[in-house]
């Protein structure tokens, strides 16, 4: 059965889709979009892959490169997991009235603390940086020997992260 325009087309994107993927996890790929057609963005994106890899610089995709970049695309979304460094700075505080993603991961923090030990209070994991969530961050700031301020900035963070990783 004859190889069709509409496969060779299917390919490409998939060489494509692996790509792009890649290029999230090192920056050194060049970002190719996947349309299904081998355009210079594509060739510049295998050159660069393999230049890297230690395989011959052709920009063409034959066998081996297919096979290293299937391989290294498996890797990156198998691999260790990656860590999610949502904290923004060191200088960056979460105190009463902030709302949002991080006050839902600070909130989840406490509460798990809050089921292994039973002089920690549980707080609503809702994402408002509350007064219960002030008094449970004072709480653990005193256990833990951080200044009590009741605000999570780097020191506090850094000491609920280990604390969980303990525990894990």
């Amino acid at each position: 059965m004859p190889y069709t325009d509409e496969q060779k087309k299917g390919h490409i994107r998939e060489l494509q889709d692996m790509l792009y993927a890649i290029s999230i996890f090192d920056k050194r790929i060049p970002q190719v979009m996947p349309s299904g057609i081998y355009d210079s963005d594509t060739k510049e994106a295998v050159s660069e892959f393999q230049r890297l890899y230690g395989l011959p610089v052709t920009g063409e995709t034959d066998p081996d490169t297919w096979d290293k970049i299937a391989a290294v695309y498996r890797e990156d979304l198998d691999g260790a997991p990656a860590a999610y460094h949502v904290f923004p700075s060191k200088s960056y505080r979460v105190c009463d009235g902030d709302s949002g993603e991080l006050v839902y991961i600070i909130q989840a923090m406490l509460w798990k603390a809050a089921a292994w030990y039973d002089n920690m209070p549980k707080v609503t994991v809702c994402g408002e940086f509350d007064e219960d969530t002030r008094k449970a961050v004072r709480l653990f700031q005193r256990y833990t020997g951080i200044p009590e301020s009741g605000a999570v900035d780097c020191p506090t963070w850094n000491m609920l992260v280990h604390f969980l990783e303990l525990k894990i």
